[in-house]
């Protein structure tokens, strides 16, 4: 399909290195903006990515004390004191005088887990679960930012263009009221055309200051995403078109299931309550540890005096606890359940994520091929209705209503192409497409099979 078939339709697609600034007031530097660097630069200004790369060092800070906690514990005590006494004289009843002594007492001690029924075990594998699911948190920020930079990008593009359509209508416009006010003073049209002529004119004026609005608003918003000031103007270096993939639904449902990272994290979530079930039956079994300990005390520190060595086993075993042990156990078993409904349910939201965004893609893919057609034939329309009503067998109305219909025509060819763009950006993100993290690039639009 050609895009840019006519000078007809070249309205819609607009020279964004110059209008990128057209609205803006007094603001910062223009910045110059691509696809790809919105998405970089929202990728490291987003605080929901930053808290999410908080959130999983906490989790491998977690794993990493899960891990230690096999090795048990060494721990130092020490004491230091001074103690007085009063001594007397022979048969005296007072004290003559204090007498101190110095003490220091310190202690090492060893602790180390033998068996705990699986305790140890079970929080080691629930900290690498919960390390799992930050992990894939971590990329779905990162794709759900992608999504938000692409989804500013593509708006503030559809603004640029509507302002741009709203501009030429009222160029459109101005120029035929200038031709009905013409023929009015030579006698050859009526009073009430010019009238008609002056609204029509006045609403597209109106609707082009809405529009304006509305670009202004993109801008906002853009720029709030990508970590700017939000006055900053924008010049975007790419514009509003379609560029046709291949991808198809299938495909896109099986890739989705195999790298959609909430399915994941959906997964660690399982693991993690099934870890907890297991750390809830190690309360039922003994728990055996070996320990050591060495002491020694003497009027000085550190003190030379070994007064106690002591090694032993010890065993802990619950016996009873009125029911405490068993309803954990419920509990942690309820929790796999209900876990394990999540990532079925999670399951069941991507796979509708993904088919809506597919056919809501392709079903703006078939408005642009019909949209463009509209175009030429509205545009067509509007250049009959012209000659007829110049040559006085047309009316104003007929060239009013041309005007709407070729307006109507290209606002819809916008909207198709927005929705296009859109819709394969949230396809992209329903569908788990990575993103390149290491060097903060979006891939939005890449041509990958999904397998």
């Amino acid at each position: 399909m050609h895009i840019h078939k006519k000078a007809l339709i070249g309205a819609v697609f607009l020279s964004v290195l110059s209008l990128g600034t057209a609205f803006a007031q007094e603001a910062p530097q223009s910045v110059s903006l691509d696809l790809n660097k919105a998405v970089r630069m929202a990728l490291e200004n987003n605080s929901d990515v930053k808290i999410s790369s908080s959130e999983l060092d906490a989790a491998k800070a977690g794993l990493d004390a899960a891990r230690a906690a096999r090795w048990g514990s060494i721990d130092f005590a020490h004491s230091t004191g001074r103690n007085m006494r009063y001594k007397t004289a022979a048969g005296a009843t007072l004290a003559t005088g204090p007498v101190g002594t110095n003490s220091s007492t310190n202690t090492v001690s060893i602790s180390v887990p033998i068996y705990t029924g699986g305790k140890l075990e079970g929080q080691i594998e629930e900290a690498k679960a919960n390390q799992k699911y930050y992990e894939y948190g971590m990329n779905s920020a990162y794709q759900t930012t992608r999504y938000n930079a692409a989804k500013g990008y593509y708006d503030v593009l559809e603004s640029i263009n509507t302002v741009n359509l709203q501009k030429e209508t009222v160029d459109r416009l101005a120029e035929h009221l200038r031709n009905t006010q013409s023929q009015f003073n030579v006698g050859v049209s009526a009073k009430v055309d010019v009238l008609r002529s002056q609204v029509e004119l006045v609403d597209a004026q109106q609707t082009l200051t809405q529009a304006q609005n509305s670009y202004d608003v993109a801008v906002a918003t853009l720029n709030n995403v990508l970590g700017l000031p939000t006055g900053t103007p924008l010049s975007l270096s790419e514009g509003l078109e379609y560029k046709p993939n291949d991808y198809t639904l299938d495909n896109c449902l099986s890739y989705a299931m195999l790298n959609r990272p909430e399915i994941h994290q959906a997964q660690a979530s399982v693991d993690m309550a099934k870890a907890e079930q297991k750390i809830a039956n190690a309360a039922t079994l003994p728990q055996v540890s070996l320990s050591a300990a060495n002491g020694w005390a003497d009027d000085r520190f550190p003190g030379a005096h070994k007064y106690e060595w002591s090694v032993g086993a010890s065993v802990d075993f619950n016996i009873w606890d009125y029911g405490v042990n068993a309803a954990k156990i419920r509990q942690a078993k309820a929790n796999v359940v209900k876990a394990e409904e999540s990532y079925r349910q999670i399951s069941d939201q991507v796979n509708l994520a993904v088919r809506t965004s597919y056919l809501s893609m392709r079903e703006a893919e078939k408005r642009i091929k019909t949209t463009e057609v509209a175009v030429e034939q509205a545009e067509e329309d509007y250049r009959i209705a012209q000659l007829r009503y110049q040559a006085g067998v047309g009316t104003n109305t007929d060239v009013l209503d041309a005007s709407v219909a070729l307006t109507t025509a290209k606002n819809n060819y916008i909207q198709a192409l927005y929705d296009y763009n859109t819709s394969w950006a949230l396809l992209e993100q329903s569908m788990g497409v990575p993103t390149d993290v290491k060097n903060k690039i979006g891939v939005l639009g890449a041509q990958i099979v999904p397998v």
